[in-house]
């Protein structure tokens, strides 16, 4: 589905959690910036951790040489677990799967360095960024480049692994304790007609010096945090929280068939004990994965329109793409080949940054939850029937692909398209699946599959493939064209765009329609899941009977976003509604429940839910420990423990978090807050001005700071410091309304009238600045 397989780790997921507002002084909505979290280079996918309603490195690491000097080739006995056996094993009987797969993107995705591996120009080549000069050498088989290391100065780096393929490699270099960092500077692959064959930086606007955490060196372009888990097979970080060191191995060094497969052994021992002919079902030791698209697509009567599938492809086929695919942070390592995403990990919601308005990828977002608005999806289209598994190439060329299915005496005519036939505007994908560049030169095409919408593009200001070829042209200009070509109706065409941005834009205004597109069985699940989500700031009594409904949703997306919507509801009925699911089929929706009920003492469940509450926040834990190398994992940690009461262990998580990263602003509020709780009000000031002498510009910190001082009493000093927040973000309706109600205190009402008039007219349908233009006037 992509150009590479890798890349999914670094963006992340979507913490393991999502984590509600600690305290008043926590500001809601919070989010740490983006391009604090610009990820790793070729593989990955940045944790995005949601805090306070949604914010937010002596040992060589044990890697093989070789897929031999990891792989277990003994047979196990019978009822002994499975393990590893290696690619070299399952090619004895599946030598033409084999050969696809070799020499593959997936293949390649992870390779000790070598003459051959190597892509990039080494012969003392140099490339310039922001005054500093790197050189790439040899020496004879090795490979070395000089540059700006952790310490600012120019130091010789011998390269370990490369990393991906095309359109780009990286080049991972060892550090202590055990990490593998990616060099930002990466080599273009691509022909050099292309633009390609040159080094070029992964941040060309952006200035990183040593000092920054994105800085190659830096935390977050740490191999095992970032990108691992997909570049390999049979990965365990094997991260060390307590000496903070890395201990990671796999079975294989790059995406064998065990990565998507499972592991062999119970499969090699069942094929040295069968003949033919093999059985068509049952249990072969192994994940049965296939979509039988060949002959599953059929027309149904000459001049159909579009083909039909005769009996659904099993899921799993499907599943195993979504870990490696998807925006998502990871809750188990224990995952099975072919299980639900949200057995193992938790996916991203369509909402900004990650995604326009309407649902288009606008940040990485890797795919899965893009394929997984689209009709394709519902009608039954899979990974496979488009991309072979092996070669991972389209399984047709062009127009010939969709063709397969879409009826190209309709759809390929210039009475369809509207452009010449063989030109670029005549091309499926170029209309369906506009791309978007990530890591400067990697196109990628939008999976959701959806027809132009240029009249969206006016209302909610997202992009559309028509503007994307005619750069020099308007929305209203496409708009118009399509009017002529296809008369109005397709402006008819339902879109959930205008709902979501509602959501996202128009406060508890947008509830109503929130709440009836997340009850739509007819949408998909990833636009119920998000539009409830949406909904959870709003969250009243009203919003209950919702949820209660949502809860017992088929899809877990909808299931975890509806427990989100319990948040602030009384304890009881929290319990009533959120325990049962502590017994979920799914790891995902268990641990949901664990954090929304993680405040209630276990004798208030009931004798029949203690278990499954101990049960399920033991998963919890091990997904915050499985995150433990990312501050926002810490800080998720830290906001646990204070619900629980536990605020001496909430305090040392948050300055855990701030060790792994001195900018990481969300951790010095909650920090000063839990020390407020603690009546250390004292020390709490001096966290938020350690952390503005490093962020003299975060908003969070000033209107945490100015917050302190309402405490205090101070009123002057406190109005200075929620101006400033407000100055700084004024897209926080928050700290906006806080700001005016300073004001009003002040004795400043006029001023204060003003700002919520503003703010209402920025922030419409905001409950808080709704409540106090009411009282004032």
């Amino acid at each position: 589905m992509m150009t590479r397989k890798t890349r999914r780790q670094v963006t992340a997921p979507v913490s393991a959690a999502t984590v509600v507002k600690a305290s008043e002084a926590a500001s809601p909505g919070a989010q740490a910036s983006q391009k604090h979290r610009t990820l790793l280079a070729v593989g990955s996918l940045l944790l995005l951790a949601l805090v306070i309603g949604s914010v937010l490195y002596s040992m060589r690491g044990r890697f093989a040489d070789s897929p031999a000097d990891t792989t277990a080739m003994g047979i196990p006995e019978e009822g002994r677990q499975s393990s590893y056996v290696g690619a070299a094993v399952c090619r004895t009987c599946h030598e033409a799967e084999y050969r696809a797969w070799s020499g593959s993107n997936h293949d390649r995705a992870m390779q000790a360095t070598s003459p051959d591996t190597v892509l990039g120009d080494f012969a003392d080549a140099r490339f310039r960024q922001h005054g500093v000069e790197s050189r790439f050498y040899r020496r004879g088989d090795r490979f070395f480049v000089r540059t700006d290391g952790p310490d600012g100065k120019l130091a010789d780096y011998e390269i370990s692994y490369t990393f991906g393929v095309y359109p780009l490699q990286q080049y991972l270099i060892a550090f202590p304790g055990g990490r593998y960092q990616a060099l930002s500077i990466a080599w273009d692959s691509r022909p050099k007609a292309q633009g390609g064959q040159r080094w070029f930086h992964l941040q060309p606007d952006r200035r990183v010096d040593h000092k920054d955490p994105l800085h190659w060196s830096g935390n977050y372009q740490n191999w095992a945090l970032q990108c691992a888990e997909c570049h390999s097979t049979g990965l365990r970080k094997g991260y060390d929280k307590t000496s903070n060191t890395y201990h990671t191995t796999y079975s294989e060094i790059s995406v064998a068939c065990e990565a998507c497969h499972g592991q062999g052994s119970r499969h090699v021992e069942w094929a040295n004990r069968v003949r033919p002919p093999y059985p068509a079902q049952g249990d072969i030791g192994l994940s049965r994965l296939g979509s039988n698209w060949n002959e599953a697509w059929k027309f149904p009567a000459d001049g159909a329109r579009v083909a039909m599938r005769g009996n659904p492809a099993d899921p799993a086929g499907m599943n195993v793409c979504a870990p490696c695919h998807a925006r998502r942070s990871t809750l188990s390592e224990e995952r099975k080949p072919g299980a639900v995403l949200e057995d193992s990990h938790r996916l991203a919601m369509l909402t900004a940054p990650n995604y326009h308005a309407d649902g288009q990828q606008r940040e990485e977002v890797y795919v899965w939850a893009s394929f997984l608005q689209s009709k394709m999806w519902q009608s039954g289209v899979t990974c496979m029937d488009c991309h072979d598994p092996h070669s991972l190439q389209t399984r047709a060329a062009g127009n010939a692909l969709c063709n397969r299915c879409h009826n190209d005496t309709v759809y390929d005519v210039p009475g369809h398209h509207r452009h010449l036939s063989g030109s670029k505007g005549a091309q499926c994908i170029n209309c369906h699946m506009p791309t978007q560049n990530y890591m400067v030169i990697h196109a990628r095409q939008d999976h959701s599959l959806r027809v132009p919408r240029p009249d969206l593009s006016l209302s909610l200001g997202t992009p559309n493939a028509c503007n994307q070829c005619h750069r020099d042209r308007k929305p209203e200009w496409a708009a118009s064209a399509m009017d002529r070509w296809y008369g109005t109706s397709w402006r008819d065409r339902s879109s959930y765009g205008p709902t979501l941005h509602a959501g996202a834009t128009r406060g508890v205004l947008a509830l109503p329609d929130l709440l009836d597109l997340a009850r739509n069985t007819v949408a998909p699940g990833i636009i119920r899941a998000t539009a409830a989500t949406l909904a959870q700031s709003h969250a009243t009594p009203a919003t209950l009977q919702t949820a209660r409904q949502l809860l017992t949703d088929p899809d877990p997306l909808v299931r975890i976003a509806a427990l989100g919507l319990l948040a602030p509801a009384p304890p009881q009925i929290r319990i009533q509604t959120a325990a049962p699911l502590l017994s979920d089929p799914l790891r995902g929706v268990r641990i949901e429940a664990a954090r929304i009920l993680a405040d209630i003492p276990a004798d208030r469940l009931g004798a029949e839910r203690q278990a499954a509450q101990a049960a399920a926040m033991q998963e919890y834990q091990v997904a915050l420990d499985l995150e433990a190398d990312w501050p926002s994992g810490r800080l998720n940690l830290g906001i646990l423990r204070l619900r629980q009461g536990r605020s001496d262990e909430a305090v040392a998580a948050f300055e855990q978090a701030i060790v792994l990263d001195p900018l990481f602003g969300p951790a010095y509020v909650n920090l000063a807050d839990a020390l407020r709780q603690l009546g250390r009000d004292a020390e709490g000031e001096g966290v938020l001005r350690r952390g503005l002498a490093h962020m003299p510009r975060n908003a969070d910190l000033h209107h945490a700071l100015g917050l302190m001082f309402v405490r205090q009493g101070d009123q002057r000093a406190a109005l200075r410091e929620l101006s400033e927040a407000a100055r700084l973000a004024p897209d926080n309706p928050r700290f906006l309304y806080v700001e005016a109600i300073a004001l009003h205190s002040a004795g400043r009402r006029g001023e204060a009238l003003a700002l919520l008039h503003r703010a209402n007219q920025r922030h419409p349908g905001n409950i808080e600045i709704l409540a106090a233009l009411t009282a004032l006037q």
